[in-house]
């Protein structure tokens, strides 16, 4: 019997999904069992795309309805949408979490604590009422955690002062500029995600009323050691590194979305460190004059590519003219893909899921963010770790950044001159301190035994 009983709430958002799957599987590796409650949407998905998750021993899927069994992805819909399904969500999953709690008792299988991502304010309430231990899972940087700590401790003012300069923040080595701040905080300014502020802002209320605060952060100690330590400062709240969380095959990746895999024979017909692999995540979709721009600028480039391209986006003039140069795909595993010799560089949104991936990969980055954390993230990578290449941000009056910013960008990451081998150099020394971060008997592992073996004393 499995001396830990977890469970690991999580938001039905791919972005959450995969680093909860892969935390998953690091506390059963531990000998915990895990309970994941999903939305039936996630659900179907999963066992139709990858169904050996159902059958990994100690890990429990367990589905209920949001009330939109076919779907919901926020970013096609207004805010009024998103809070509708938002109350439907934290209604239903809610109740759900309250009866698995219940049922827990009465089997007289009691769960050691309630983890959750982000997102739901209501977890660590539906875990008080119970006096069940619960710890955030925070699947962005700690830097990221510090900048909406203090936005909500005092400092909203101070970051939201787009005539700043610089912005300065106690604990945190380098300054920020407003580029650098996570989008939705900027409440004066549209933002296509601004209505996920206030589930932030009541997020930080409940970690306010918690007796000892716990954030398990999907980072390591070498990559943010003041970042880590800030809150500490000013709070009796806990930051624990676990990670890196990325997956170490492809067989527990969590990914939704599965069609060929031919990319890997083309991938193989490259030489070492020739290709640019361009993807820009699950959600966001560029414009069709971005778009242009991007393949424009990979095609002036000379560089092979290989672009994972939404539907949204292949109504392209020039599709055939790119193909001929690179390869269009609709999915692939991006962890198979940036551990390919043949990866020179990664275009990338700067998700911070495909920012892990990339640096515990050793690949240099292009940064092109477009909003909430990819913005802070993005930095961190330029000026911070200096294992890539921010797209400036200037924009015609369409909001569109140029070819030439973005082809001038990728010959500098691919290139052989000082400062494209001086990425190359720090992404290599990322790798290693990423993975000996995330070895076995390494420090994520023993951070997270820790936290594990405190749970289990203050429930004896």
């Amino acid at each position: 019997m499995s001396r830990h009983r977890i469970l690991l709430v999580t938001y039905p958002a791919q972005g959450h999904i995969n680093p909860a799957l892969q935390f998953a599987k690091r506390l059963i590796s531990m000998g915990a069992h895990v309970t994941l409650p999903i939305t039936l949407h996630l659900y179907r998905r999963i066992i139709h795309l990858n169904s050996s998750i159902t059958t990994i021993p100690n890990l429990s899927l367990t589905a209920f309805s949001d009330g939109y069994d076919d779907g919901f992805l926020a970013i096609d819909h207004t805010v009024a949408d998103f809070n509708l399904y938002t109350s439907q969500f934290n209604s239903r999953g809610s109740g759900f979490v309250t009866n698995l709690i219940l049922s827990a008792k009465q089997e007289s299988q009691p769960f050691t604590c309630l983890l959750y991502t982000l997102l739901l304010p209501w977890a660590p309430r539906v875990a008080r009422g119970f006096n069940l231990r619960s710890a955030q899972l925070w699947i962005e940087p700690a830097t990221v955690f510090d900048i909406l700590y203090y936005y909500f401790h005092g400092y909203s003012d101070h970051i939201n002062n787009q005539k700043e300069t610089t912005i300065e923040l106690p604990g945190l080595p380098f300054t920020l500029l407003p580029r650098d701040i996570p989008s939705y905080l900027f409440t004066s300014i549209p933002s296509p995600l601004s209505f996920v502020f206030p589930y932030f802002q009541e997020e930080f209320h409940e970690l306010d009323v918690e007796t000892n605060p716990i954030i398990l952060v999907n980072t390591f100690e070498a990559l943010e050691p003041e970042a880590l330590k800030v809150v500490d400062t000013i709070n009796n709240l806990k930051m624990i590194p676990i990670g890196p969380l990325i997956p170490s095959d492809t067989s527990f990746s969590g990914d939704l979305l599965q069609v060929s895999s031919d990319y890997v024979e083309w991938l193989n017909s490259k030489p070492n460190s020739s290709v640019v692999y361009v993807s820009f995540g699950s959600y966001f979709v560029l414009s069709e004059r971005q778009v242009e721009e991007i393949a424009r600028a990979l095609l002036d480039s000379g560089f092979s590519f290989l672009w994972v391209m939404r539907e949204k986006e292949e109504d392209l003039k020039f599709k055939e003219e790119l193909e001929e140069k690179g390869k269009i795909v609709k999915w692939c595993s991006q962890i198979e893909v940036l551990s390919h010799s043949s990866l020179g560089c990664f275009f990338t949104h700067c998700g911070w899921n495909s920012t892990l991936e990339s640096l515990v990969s050793g690949v240099p980055m292009v940064a092109f963010p477009q909003w909430t954390d990819q913005k802070t993230n993005a930095k961190l990578v330029e000026d911070v770790w200096k294992i890539g290449m921010r797209v400036d941000d200037k924009m015609d009056e369409d909001g569109i950044v140029g070819r030439e910013e973005i082809r001038k960008c990728l010959e500098v990451v691919m290139g052989s001159g000082e400062k494209g081998e001086e990425m190359k150099k720090n992404a290599k020394k990322w790798k290693e301190l990423a993975r000996e971060a995330g070895k076995e008997g390494g420090p994520a592992e023993k951070n997270l035994r820790s936290f594990l073996d405190d749970m289990l004393e203050e429930n004896a």
